[in-house]
């Protein structure tokens, strides 16, 4: 055991580790931290406990937040798995295209996938493999270079989409295209090259039988699942043409052997790393089996010379820089950072293929887990708008979803409306911004099992309320925590408590409404950036909250002085009014009633006697004038 580790196990239990270290290992909350800080200041501790504690807790910070990661990592590769899994026990060139073209219109969600190859006989590319197709004429079809939406692709080998193919006057139509596109019934599509270096060997398709609009995201993952796709294939051939060797060249046994061996181990890589994301490994996992297999060491970083990655990125292969090898990870146009091999100047063929492979598979990790993050955001966010909305009036379907997103509809909630409060130079920066608040949002909403969207020009959260909080206080703390996420001011109104939102779908909209007074009242308020809810606001927040209470409060308030006119007849509330109305003056009170002064006296003197010697203070005034005018409102008409 090394020194500093029974070091760290010889500290004594007041050292400033230990209450972090209980929290990880309780796995409490991100907010939860905080409190052994803030028990030491209110405590009186000396300042360098409190830096210790302050430097405890920004380490043990980091090491939950990995924690975190791990966790997300492996629901964000579930889909990866599946595909890594299906590509790694095939060798035959068939069922590895039906795989790639299978998995392309699952990944993407889309209607129809296909895949077309060059024939180079002919010049021109074939449909060999659909999935989801239909239509007998364009299973059949064949695009010459440069016609329709594919041969664009094929000639140019780069990606091309189209949301409504009838009306993209991009690339050439032709009636044969046209025609069997008609057939299928197809309006938005998608194609990828599938290349091999500087060869394309054919397109791979995503498309639906409506109009859609592709996500850069979108491009490029099938971008990066083409160019894997491109690799089995290559595989597949290269193990077809091994074979035929095989046959055809029995006497040269050395030569088929050693060509057999780097089959072989050019296999025995791509199964370790799917094996590898199969075990839910990450980028720097992958890196870590390349130095293995590589006897170096390989490093995946953002930052590499921008000479060499720009060339191992327009070539697509590793390229040689001094000692080091580098090996650009590359989605579509996005250029994501590079592999680097340390140190290891002598590279033969079939190492600098794994370094390049292993490129492909850190891109598509990459990808995965982005579009994984960004595919939760959206599935919470369309829990929210449904329960918003009311759309769904059967609560166990929504249970269902809320269970599978980590959220509780039976627990107590708080709705939060939160808008930034920095005006934008322009809307492009507006719209920026208002996405960098919806992701903080959604990031906080996943990491407290709660739910969070885009609406009305901000974002609404749904956050449970844990025992001893208060709607006030987690306002407060998410204010806090999106400002600090966006680097601006995050003003934050919540409603009071709602339970059973499953149930009762339409105290969630209330609920929303409730929070969005109370955003707008800070906001007159000048208390930017802040949070809060309707109880912050005194009888103010009678008129914030969602359910009003406005009879019980005029009850409680001048409840006693209109019993009494009712049954005496008398006319203290009129005296009442007219008294705030002359500034609480008796003289202007008497010539606004047309009364003797002695009159207005002796009436406020039974008002007195009815609410109290504290009737005129400035507080009650101010809610006896409240109520006053809510009960004149509230009041019938007079004919």
């Amino acid at each position: 055991m090394s020194s500093d580790h029974t070091q760290s196990v010889e500290r004594p239990a007041g050292s400033a580790e230990a209450p972090f270290l209980e929290l990880l290992a309780r796995g409490a909350s991100a907010d939860a931290y905080e409190q052994p800080v803030l028990i030491a200041r209110a405590e009186g501790r000396p300042a360098e406990r409190i830096a210790a504690l302050e430097e405890a807790k920004a380490v043990a910070l980091r090491v939950r937040s990995e924690l975190e990661g791990r966790r997300r990592r492996e629901a964000e590769l579930s889909a990866l798995f599946e595909t890594a899994h299906d590509l790694a026990g095939l060798r035959d060139l068939d069922a590895v295209l039906r795989a790639i073209v299978q998995r392309a219109r699952s990944l993407l969600g889309t209607d129809v996938a296909y895949l077309s190859l060059h024939d180079p006989a002919r010049g021109d590319t074939y449909m060999r493999v659909t999935e989801g197709s239909v239509a007998a004429r364009f299973q059949q079809l064949r695009l010459g270079m440069g016609e329709g939406l594919g041969g664009l692709v094929a000639q140019t080998a780069r990606p091309y989409v189209t949301d409504d193919y009838f009306k993209d006057d991009r690339f050439q139509h032709t009636l044969a295209i046209d025609s069997g596109v008609r057939d299928e019934g197809l309006v938005a599509i998608l194609g990828v090259p599938l290349t091999l270096g500087h060869h394309v060997i054919g397109v791979l398709f995503a498309a639906d039988r409506r109009a859609r609009v592709f996500e850069r995201e979108q491009i490029a993952l099938l971008g990066s699942f083409a160019a894997l796709a491109a690799a089995a294939i290559d595989t597949a051939n290269l193990l077809t043409e091994t074979r035929s060797a095989l046959t055809e060249l029995e006497r040269a046994n050395e030569i088929i052997r050693d060509h057999s061996g780097v089959i072989e181990r050019a296999s025995e890589v791509h199964d370790r790393l799917a094996e590898l994301v199969l075990r839910g490994g990450g980028v720097h996992d992958v890196a870590a089996a390349v130095s293995a297999i590589l006897d170096g060491t390989v490093e995946f970083t953002e930052i590499a010379p921008a000479e060499a990655l720009e060339a191992s990125r327009a070539e697509g292969h590793a390229v040689r820089y001094g000692d080091d090898w580098i090996a650009a990870v590359a989605a579509g146009g996005e250029l994501l950072g590079a592999l680097v091999l340390r140190g290891h100047p002598g590279l033969d063929p079939v190492d600098q293929r794994t370094l390049e492979r292993a490129a492909m598979v850190t891109s598509l990790l990459l990808l995965a887990r982005r579009s994984a993050a960004e595919a939760e955001q959206r599935v919470r966010g369309e829990l929210l708008d449904d329960l918003l909305d009311a759309r769904d009036r059967d609560p166990r379907p929504l249970r269902e979803r809320a269970a599978r997103l980590d959220a509780d509809l039976d627990a107590t909630h708080v709705v939060l409306a939160a808008r930034l409060d920095t005006p934008a130079p322009d809307a492009d920066q507006e719209a920026a911004a208002r996405r960098r608040l919806w992701s903080a949002a959604s990031h906080l909403a996943a990491t407290r099992h709660g739910l969070a969207a885009a609406r009305d020009g901000g974002t609404v959260l749904l956050l449970p309320l844990t025992a001893g909080d208060t709607a006030t206080e987690l306002a407060r703390r998410t204010a806090g925590h999106l400002g600090t996420a966006v680097h601006e001011a995050v003003t934050v109104g919540a409603s009071g408590p709602v339970r059973d939102l499953a149930v009762h779908l339409d105290a969630v909209a209330a609920a929303y409404e409730e929070g969005r007074r109370c955003l707008e009242a800070l906001r007159l308020l000048g208390r930017s950036g802040d949070g809060a809810a309707a109880e912050d606001f005194g009888f103010l927040g009678l008129l914030l909250a969602g359910d009003r209470d406005i009879a019980g409060f005029v009850e409680r308030t001048i409840g006693q002085v209109v019993a009494y006119d009712e049954r005496r007849g008398t006319d203290l509330l009129r005296t009442l009014d007219a008294y705030f109305t002359c500034g609480m003056s008796p003289a202007r009170t008497k010539d606004e009633l047309h009364v003797h002064v002695n009159t207005v006296a002796q009436r406020l003197e039974r008002v007195g006697r009815l609410l109290g010697e504290d009737w005129q203070s400035p507080a009650r005034a101010l809610e006896i004038q409240l109520a006053l005018r809510l009960h004149r409102l509230s009041a019938p008409p007079r004919h």
